[in-house]
């Protein structure tokens, strides 16, 4: 790994691993795209590590803004223990946004992620400007804690049909959905240089007992939330509920929904070309 600046990178693929220190944490991290604006600071699903990115999304953003995607405290390339509480994962997230000496940034995240960002933003409120919540819920969101029940039991039909899990975890088991799902994986393999270390079914447990406690708490105040979100999921999100992304629509004043048709959690992943573009025109805004 570097710390060294290069040329700027276009292709997610090509992106170099660096590595910054903040406190005892060695965060691992990639960015591409010009630099000099408001960078736009990814936020990763659970069981994810930098390689688990859509590049066709990262890219295309990509295009017009200066991207970061870290791997969260105890995961993929990055030390220290994975956090047993969502708020924790915001307050390492922020660490990490504060050693590379950022003071305004855009979010784009998912799944967990999404999670991350909403507490990240209750903490600090003045930190971001645009918020991407994509395959997401609020805090507290009726039926999140069931998403230990679904993880467990898609990784046994995964490992039955020796299928990756997010094929089940993200897509329907239509035609459609299972299509998808293949060309998904297959765009997450095209960085063959450099990839990280799967996340440790031990750190998986720690995640899962961490959104289970997101989903069982008490609503944070969404009020307080950018001006600009743009709210995305499929209309058969079995992880996070589609509704929860109505609610939060409802609730965060002046928000953007979109829900695609029949699809999953991984929506944006299945309509990428449609999405790709939206998001990366509501961020360059």
């Amino acid at each position: 790994m570097s710390t060294s600046e290069g040329p700027t990178i276009t292709s997610y693929a090509e992106a170099p691993t660096r590595t910054i220190t903040a406190g005892e944490v060695s965060y691992a991290y990639r960015e591409l795209g010009p630099k000099g604006a408001i960078p736009v600071v990814f936020l990763v699903h659970l069981a994810a590590t930098l390689d688990n990115w859509d590049p066709r999304i990262v890219d295309a953003i990509a295009e017009r803004r200066h991207v970061i995607a870290f791997d969260q405290r105890g995961v993929g390339a990055s030390t220290g223990t994975v956090p047993d509480t969502i708020e924790a994962a915001a307050d390492d997230a922020y660490e990490f946004i504060a050693a590379l000496g950022l003071e305004t940034i855009d979010i784009f995240s998912f799944s967990m992620g999404g999670f991350i960002a909403q507490d990240l933003i209750v903490k600090h409120p003045d930190l971001v400007r645009r918020l991407v919540l994509t395959g997401t819920g609020p805090r507290g969101g009726k039926d999140i804690d069931k998403v230990v029940g679904v993880t467990y039991w898609d990784i046994l039909r995964a490992t039955l049909t020796r299928s990756d899990p997010k094929e089940f975890l993200f897509f329907n088991r239509d035609a459609i959905g299972k299509a998808a799902a293949k060309e998904f994986i297959e765009r997450l393999e095209e960085r063959t240089v450099d990839r990280d270390r799967p996340i440790t079914f031990k750190a998986l447990r720690t995640q899962l007992k961490a959104i289970q406690k997101f989903g069982r708490s008490a609503p944070s105040d969404l009020s307080t939330f950018p001006a600009s979100v743009l709210i995305a999921n499929g209309d058969h999100d079995r992880m996070v509920p589609t509704a929860l992304s109505e609610d939060m629509h409802r609730r965060i004043s002046g928000s953007e929904l979109i829900i695609y048709p029949d699809s999953g959690h991984g929506g944006i992943f299945q309509y990428h070309e449609q999405f790709a573009p939206v998001a990366a025109a509501f961020l360059a805004d």
